[in-house]
């Protein structure tokens, strides 16, 4: 091989470097522009982002305010807001140079594929958080705060007084809620992610399905491991609140059903692409009853 055929075979890979690192500057700029952007409007998204605790505070009678206890604690919290913010504000401009980068290599059939996912995966994603702000957060924060005062009320209730009640101030200190700026925001947002996150299974198990990866039926098999699997995880990204806990479950539990459906989908549209080609091979065992609906597999598999 010479020097020019080296020069050949590389140019390709120069090219697409070249292209790589145009894609990510655009995308680190817009990312930028959208950070500065969120920043001037850092405080009301910090605002709207506590409504939930305030909402509980008022109810409650209590003054609806958050302290910081640093003088650089606020500063942060709303660089941290900017951060997020700036990344979902540039989302769109950043899938569309990875969609730019990655189109050139796939045919056709897998751009119309493959699109579907790229809208419905962050539509998905804005609908688990707003689940999570407007349903979860207010239950959770609802039940953490009432803790101040349940719990001396109960211990007056053990105490043998009979009646379930805070005792007075003027005989036993009673605690009260100083919510911390960083503290509440952090426990929201791990409510807004995780939600946002879990609400992509259909995406996920939709993908790995078009990827031959999982089936229908398989999915159906392995319906006790996986709700032993969402119990796990709703432990592990919320708090210790049973309620809380529930809903995440139920929702996740909900979404592998309607994932289940939709895998199935695949697997109908692709056997029946594969019959009009004269390619799918019908299982032998077709007729045997526990065989599940649709088995089969294509000839050019």
């Amino acid at each position: 091989m010479n020097d020019d055929d080296i020069d050949d075979s590389s140019a390709p890979l120069i090219e697409h470097l070249a292209e790589l690192r145009t894609r990510l500057i655009r995308s680190v700029m817009a990312f930028v522009v959208g950070m500065v952007i969120c920043f001037t409007v850092a405080e009301p998204i910090l605002n709207f982002l506590s409504q939930p605790i305030a909402d509980v505070l008022r109810a409650r009678g209590e003054d609806p305010r958050l302290i910081f206890t640093a003088p650089q604690e606020k500063f942060f919290v709303l660089v941290r807001i900017s951060f997020i913010g700036g990344f979902a504000l540039a989302f769109p401009v950043i899938a569309h140079q990875l969609w730019r980068f990655i189109a050139p290599g796939l045919y056709r059939s897998e751009k119309n594929a493959f699109l579907p996912f790229v809208i419905s995966s962050p539509a998905l994603f804005l609908l688990g958080a707003s689940f999570a702000h407007y349903v979860v957060t207010p239950l959770a924060m609802n039940f953490f705060i009432g803790f101040s005062d349940a719990i001396p009320a109960l211990a007056n209730l053990v105490a043998g007084q009979g009646e379930f009640e805070t005792p007075p101030e003027s005989r036993e200190m009673t605690t009260v809620f100083l919510g911390s700026v960083r503290e509440s925001l952090d426990l929201s947002l791990k409510f807004i992610f995780a939600f946002g996150l879990c609400f992509q299974l259909p995406v996920l198990l939709t993908l790995m399905g078009k990827a031959g990866l999982v089936s229908a039926p398989g999915l159906r098999s392995v319906r006790k491991y996986a709700m032993v699997g969402i119990l796990v995880l709703a432990a592990l990204v919320t708090p210790p609140d049973v309620i809380t806990q529930i809903i995440l479950f139920t929702v996740v539990y909900g979404l592998y059903e309607i994932s289940i459906q939709l895998v199935a989908r695949v697997e109908r549209r692709r056997e029946r692409e594969l019959r009009a080609q004269g390619l799918w091979v019908d299982d032998p065992e077709d007729d045997d009853d526990e065989t599940p609906e649709g088995a089969g597999k294509g000839a050019g598999t």
